[in-house]
């Protein structure tokens, strides 16, 4: 067993370069010193203070240590720009009569549309620094890229339909209205690492759409991948409209948030964070929260289970990206009378798994994103270990640098922190149950609503589960592992996991309010509104159909 263990080390060990001559040229990436930043529509120059940014992805030198890539530097922005950063979009905005808000829906998507085929050309260099900044693997960083721009497609194309289908009049009781849509201000709008283009861009796409301003904030790690986009946000939108800012979000946030002036907070992250957040607000009844935050999302194995299906399923849906997604199974509940038949072959088939560089074929665990990560991982399984789990697969819990071996953790049982805090990272922990109420129980006490995976063939048994499970989580999927997609369903959660709901159709009403002109019917407001329509003297009140 030692020797196997030995042998994975050595694996994962070689597995990192020795040198960028090592590296396909294709994939090699260029160092980005940025000392620009995106303010009220102009890319200034950076003077100040910067901050280096490192790669998960290692090199070993001559000795065999691994060290830390340099991938660039970032301005490291302050309170001052934060102040700037506000004060631009506060004037973009004006109180909702800025040129964007006041703009008619057909002139924001064409601006939409401008970005999109500018950032289409910025494909090669974002894919590869999704790569290099955060660990992803080839495959999955292009998926990310191409899926951001169907979103956008997908968007623009909802827009167009709910735009069209308020452009006309409804008289009711003798009043004459039209009712749509209007932004709610400025929105701060923060994504997280492990889908830094992705899911930054499900707030921010719906929230420029619907004709807010918006503060961005980048996540820690994939940030400099924005670089090759502030030209097309710069290009594409007028002044003020987006402004982007770097700096410790744990200072410039809580400032920004505690002026008062920020109307919506889209957020991507923890619970903690967004708690603390929203109590900086001083007037919180004027603060919309947008809310994609913490789960942990559990896959009940019933007895009567295709366990080859099931292992399949819950293999990707744990471990794809190494396990860091929201939407991963960070807890398996398999009945005790196949547990020994399921934990066995599912260690077998984590074994399997290909670890190594994300530019690698086929290649599905690749480098966390920094050695903090790494050490967080350690402390779960140490813990586990204390409480009398094991480590079930062989060379689990093994690393190299930022490259980690899978650990599969059994049996989960209460006490331990994996059996209730969200590990996000490549720990897997097996729990058993006798009777399908225990299963039950743990979702229902557990602080997290966001999704659940069932395993069965029982129709009966499925059926009862389902009429109780839609009313702990927010999807229940039957035998397939937990997902965000398609992006036309709602993504939400209940209880710590969200706050409003996410889709292409639920994202455009999240960052909007309804709003109407309304008057009596007579002759002469008839003849009022029809001097409006037909002159198209307003971009609000108009009966025009987008094509």
């Amino acid at each position: 067993m030692n020797t196997d263990v030995n042998n994975i080390g050595d694996k994962l060990l070689q597995a990192f370069p020795a040198g960028m001559e090592q590296v396909p040229n294709e994939f090699v990436p260029t160092k980005i010193h940025q000392r620009e930043w995106l303010i009220h529509g102009e890319l200034k120059e950076w003077k100040g203070p910067i901050s280096q940014v490192l790669s998960p992805i290692h090199f070993k030198n001559q000795n065999g240590d691994l060290l830390p890539h340099e991938l660039g530097t970032l301005p490291d922005t302050g309170i001052a720009e934060a102040d700037l950063a506000l004060s631009s979009a506060e004037d973009a905005y004006d109180h909702g009569r800025g040129l964007w808000p006041t703009m008619s829906t057909y002139d924001r998507i064409s601006c939409m549309q401008k970005f999109t085929k500018l950032m289409l050309a910025k494909r090669e260099v974002v894919v590869n620094l999704l790569m290099w900044e955060i660990g992803k693997s080839r495959a999955d960083s292009e998926k990310e890229f191409d899926r951001t721009i169907e979103y956008i497609q997908s968007t623009i194309a909802e827009l167009k339909q709910m735009d069209n289908g308020n452009s006309r009049f409804q008289v009711v009781d003798g009043t004459v209205a039209q009712i749509r849509r209007s932004p709610l201000g400025v929105v701060l709008c923060m994504g997280p690492y492990n889908y830094p283009l992705n899911e930054t861009f499900c707030t921010l796409i719906p929230a420029l759409l619907m004709g807010n301003v918006v503060i961005f904030k980048p996540p820690r790690f994939g940030v400099l991948l924005y670089q090759p986009l502030l030209e097309a946000f710069q290009s594409a939108f007028p002044a003020g409209v987006i402004n982007i800012l770097y700096g410790r979000g744990s200072v410039v946030v809580p400032h920004i948030i505690g002026s008062g002036k920020v109307n919506v907070l889209a957020l991507i992250g923890s619970s903690k964070v967004a708690d603390q957040l929203k109590k900086c607000h001083p007037k919180s009844n004027r603060l919309r929260a947008i809310l994609g935050l913490d789960a942990k999302n559990s896959a009940i194995i019933l007895p009567d289970a295709n366990i080859d299906s099931a292992i399949k399923e819950c293999l990707t849906g744990a471990l794809s990206f190494n396990g860091q997604r929201c939407t991963a199974l960070k807890m398996i509940l398999v009945h005790s009378s196949i547990a020994g038949s399921f934990v066995t072959k599912f260690a077998k088939a984590v074994n399997e798994l290909k670890a190594g560089m994300p530019w690698e074929k086929m290649v599905a665990i690749t480098p966390l994103p920094n050695m903090e990560k790494v050490g967080q991982m350690n402390e779960y399984v140490e813990d586990a270990l204390k409480h009398g789990a094991k480590v079930i697969n062989t060379g689990g819990g093994v690393h190299q640098g930022t490259l980690y071996y899978p650990a599969v953790i059994y049996p989960a049982k209460p006490g331990m922190r994996v059996y209730r805090e969200e590990q996000f990272g490549p720990v897997v922990p097996i729990a058993t149950y006798t009777d399908i109420d225990e299963a039950m129980d743990y979702i229902i006490s557990s602080d997290h609503g966001q999704q659940v995976s069932i395993f069965g063939e029982d129709a009966d048994q499925v059926s009862r589960l389902i009429d109780s499970l839609v009313n702990q989580v927010c999807r229940v999927n039957i035998n397939s592992q937990c997902q965000r997609g398609p992006d036309v369903f709602p993504f939400t959660g209940r209880k710590d996991s969200a706050e409003g709901t996410l889709s292409v159709h639920d994202a455009l009403r999240a960052f909007s309010i309804r709003t109407m002109v309304a008057t009596k019917k007579n002759e002469g407001n008839e003849r009022l509104f029809n001097q409006i329509v037909k002159g198209q003297k307003s971009n609000f009140l108009n009966t025009n159909f987008i094509l």
